[in-house]
């Protein structure tokens, strides 16, 4: 347990960096008031959660296991409902399941949840019509509307980043321990969907086959008590260095430092600055970390990312998230993987197919599209199976809502759909059909190598 009283303790050398990407806080003391008294706030995840995360993920460094990481591009607060909660929660672990019995291993399960409120920008303002406003950096910073006090920098937003991540675990946490997430409930998750989607009823099969499966051992005596339970965790982009320290604590067991706000965080391609303070905060904390890596990131790089942030070479601290985009990922990922591995390091190589394939349709939405997201799944597999090394898992960007943000897929959508469900605040989502579409594609693939 990690509840020091003394948020103080340890190197907090990040503070006297550089950071990228941070907000223009208009009211400075504000900013301090707010920092202060998140300080003053428990712990939203345990130190010894941490570790637990980071010796699962070293089963995916070795190759014993596959991460499975998704869940909204930004969180909103307006949708910290026990619905959206579950819907996503529900769409991640039908994925997990096949996943699991398609694919014939263990699934590492962690959303992109419970703080993923913030985003990074291309550009820090906004025009339109002759106006210009500071750009929208996710709920924890300011409001998606286009008026001047909306998108004005409110440090009262990160308590409310706190409260609403606290809520969203609290009923995470109620889901996945108090017989939700029972395996034998693989067809109550799927009820309202499988009849109307060719993946909901390809879905529907393979839960019949796992209720036999179950039924099976029952009737051989044994019913283990890791069906009725899942092991979920929490991760988020570590991008604003505010409620990141403020939220950084001494662990009482260890001494060490752990980011008590998630399980793991990751870095941006945006913040992965080797001076700045984000990769320096990284190397402070003892969570798993990940590091964004797009086309342009050189195998120097990685390796010197690799000795900051994983010095003593340890299975399942640190995972690196490709993001290449479909057209690139075969020719930049080789050398990458090639040069990592005779290093003689052992990250979690995870491949994120959404990055890099964002475009803007004709109707001016921003998509992508499924094949590109599923052509770019396929580069990452050959490029490992190509250097004998393990493709390690996907971090997907996706929501439990029926959205139509990206075109294609089995239940397929069009550009013309785009304007019938576009909810996103920022990039578009999978829908649950073509994540459980993307998962299947992906058991596949697995089995394959």
């Amino acid at each position: 347990m990690s509840v020091n009283a003394n948020p103080d303790a340890g190197a907090r050398t990040w503070r006297d960096l550089p950071a990228a990407q941070q907000p223009d806080w208009p009211d400075q003391e504000a900013l301090r008031e707010t920092v202060a008294e998140l300080e003053s706030y428990p712990p939203l995840v345990f130190a010894g959660e941490c570790d637990q995360l980071r010796s699962r993920l070293g089963a995916v460094a070795r190759g014993e296991a596959f991460l499975l990481q998704g869940g909204d591009c930004a969180e909103a607060f307006d949708q910290v409902s026990a619905e959206h909660i579950r819907n996503k929660l529900k769409t991640l672990l039908q994925m997990g399941a096949v996943l699991t019995y398609a694919g014939s291993v263990p699934v590492v399960k962690v959303g992109r949840i419970a703080g993923q409120y913030s985003k990074p920008r291309s550009k820090p303002t906004e025009t339109r019509d002759g106006v210009t406003l500071p750009s929208y950096r996710g709920d924890s910073v300011n409001g998606f509307e286009f008026t001047e006090a909306a998108r004005m920098p409110d440090p009262e937003r990160l308590k409310r980043m706190y409260q609403a991540s606290a809520s969203t675990l609290n009923l995470v946490r109620a889901f996945t321990t108090g017989g939700y997430a029972d395996l034998r409930q693989v067809h109550a998750w799927n009820q309202d969907f499988v009849k109307r989607s060719p993946s909901g009823q390809r879905y529907e099969a393979l839960a019949r086959e796992i209720d036999q499966a179950l039924k099976f051992m029952h009737a051989c005596g044994t019913d283990p008590e890791e069906l009725k339970t899942v092991e979920f965790f929490a991760s988020h982009e570590a991008l604003l260095l505010d409620y990141e320290s403020a939220m950084t604590r001494t662990d009482s067991r260890s001494g060490k430092l752990y980011d008590v706000s998630g399980h793991m965080v990751w870095i941006g391609e945006r913040t992965r600055q080797l001076d700045g303070a984000h990769i320096e905060f990284a190397s402070q904390v003892r969570n798993p970390v990940g590091v964004k890596l797009g086309p342009s990131t050189t195998p120097e790089e990685a390796l010197t990312l690799i000795d900051k942030l994983d010095p003593d070479r340890e299975p399942g601290r640190l995972t690196f998230i490709t993001r290449m985009g479909a057209g690139t990922v075969r020719d930049r990922l080789p050398t990458l993987v090639e040069k990592v591995t005779a290093s003689g390091a052992q990250v979690v190589w995870v491949c994120d197919p959404m990055h890099g394939n964002t475009f803007e349709a004709a109707s001016g939405h921003k998509t992508r599209r499924f094949d590109d997201v599923l052509d770019e799944v396929k580069g990452f597999f050959e490029v490992h199976k190509g250097a004998g090394t393990h493709p390690g898992g996907i971090h997907v960007e996706l929501t439990g809502d029926d959205v139509t943000e990206c075109v294609g897929g089995g239940d397929e959508i069009f550009v013309g759909d785009l304007h019938q469900r576009y909810e996103t605040a920022c990039d578009p989502r999978l829908n649950r059909s073509q994540s459980l579409d993307l998962a299947f594609l992906v058991a596949e693939m697995y089995r394959d190598q």
